[in-house]
């Protein structure tokens, strides 16, 4: 066992015959994707506590609403309950800012997950050197990273990098995509 994981870990401190450039590469994208699947498992469980807790605070606010609601109007408490539904309006914003903000983390985390997912497929062809050389081998991972993104703006990034345009430029535009929309836009994707 202890000789399995002295060919898997690093060389760089005792680099031998067999030391490899490629291995040391493999090795650190193995642990990037590693580190993001920790922090997204490490995220998950604060997440849902949030959510469930936004959630029934909706269904608090949409009670408080309808009993609100079935209060007579009468002179000694109308404004009272005019200044409740004000509350609970503003409540309701409130909720409605996290839930998108909620629809931010989920997009986040499926982006984190591509991300994790795309390194391990990477890893595996660069340790692989049948696959390594093979320009089809690099066609067949580029197409599997491209089909797994979701949004507009991940295609349209992940297709300006491959046609030639510098990273840092692509995710300038894609900044200026997302900036140009409506930060409390719904997004389904």
């Amino acid at each position: 066992m202890a000789e399995e994981q002295n060919t898997r870990g690093t060389r760089v401190h005792a680099p031998d015959l067999d030391w490899s450039q490629v291995r040391e590469t493999v090795l650190m994208i193995e642990l990037a994707a590693g580190q993001i699947a920790a922090a997204m498992h490490e995220s998950n469980a604060p997440v849902n506590v949030l959510t469930s807790g936004f959630t029934s605070l909706a269904s608090l606010l949409t009670r408080i609403q309808s009993s609100l609601d079935a209060l007579p109007d009468t002179p000694g408490n109308a404004a009272l309950k005019q200044e409740l539904l004000g509350s609970t309006g503003e409540v309701n914003a409130v909720v409605t800012q996290s839930i998108v903000a909620f629809q931010f983390y989920d997009k986040l985390s499926q982006r984190l997950d591509h991300v994790s997912l795309a390194l391990g497929k990477l890893s595996a062809l660069i340790s692989d050197r049948s696959r390594l050389f093979n320009p089809e081998e690099w066609k067949v991972l580029q197409q599997a990273i491209r089909s797994r993104y979701s949004t507009r703006e991940e295609v349209a990034m992940f297709e300006a990098v491959l046609s030639g345009v510098p990273v840092q430029e692509a995710l300038q535009a894609f900044v200026a995509d997302r900036k140009g929309r409506a930060s409390n836009d719904i997004e389904l994707f």
